[in-house]
């Protein structure tokens, strides 16, 4: 069995122009670039199967943000799953040198008990989410401005994405 970062690799291996094209997106906060982006990774190399295991759905979408951002490691320390607030965010880039957006981002697929939901109010759950669990608050305490705090939902069915920014 191939290893995730092997695989990770193989998809980016021709695609580096995109692959900078979105993480300079995401650090600038601008949601239609990132969504080109995406958009064109999830049309042009996932299958529609690879969010559909058992595992929550999400872990795959989640996995492949990650790769995405690996080359951010000189710059940001890159977490996962950690606890902040009253909760466990998804991913959090925690800028090196504060004058630096910080990054906080929360994923959201369709389930079956999200059959109903449009990836809009997939995004907006996941806003709220971030807001409610009060993700910034490892942020807020190790002194970045408020301001400076990027807050992201991506939405995910099959090939479908949607990114929306608080």
């Amino acid at each position: 069995m191939v290893s995730f970062s092997i695989l990770v690799k193989r998809w980016f291996e021709n695609a580096g122009h995109i692959y900078s094209y979105f993480v300079k997106a995401l650090l600038e906060g601008n949601i239609d670039d990132m969504m080109d982006t995406m958009s064109e990774i999830c049309e042009d190399m996932i299958s529609t199967f690879d969010g559909s295991g058992k595992a929550a759905p999400e872990n795959f979408y989640h996995g492949l943000v990650i790769g995405l951002l690996v080359e951010l490691r000189d710059r940001y320390e890159i977490k996962s799953n950690r606890e902040s607030g009253l909760g466990r965010y998804d991913v959090m880039l925690r800028p090196k040198d504060k004058k630096d957006n910080a990054v906080i981002i929360e994923f959201k697929s369709k389930r079956r008990s999200e059959k109903g939901k449009t990836l809009d109010e997939l995004c907006d759950m996941a806003l709220k989410q971030i807001e409610d669990k009060k993700y910034e608050a490892e942020l807020l305490s190790a002194g970045f401005d408020k301001e400076k705090i990027i807050k992201l939902a991506f939405a995910f069915e099959g090939k479908e994405v949607l990114i929306k920014r608080h």
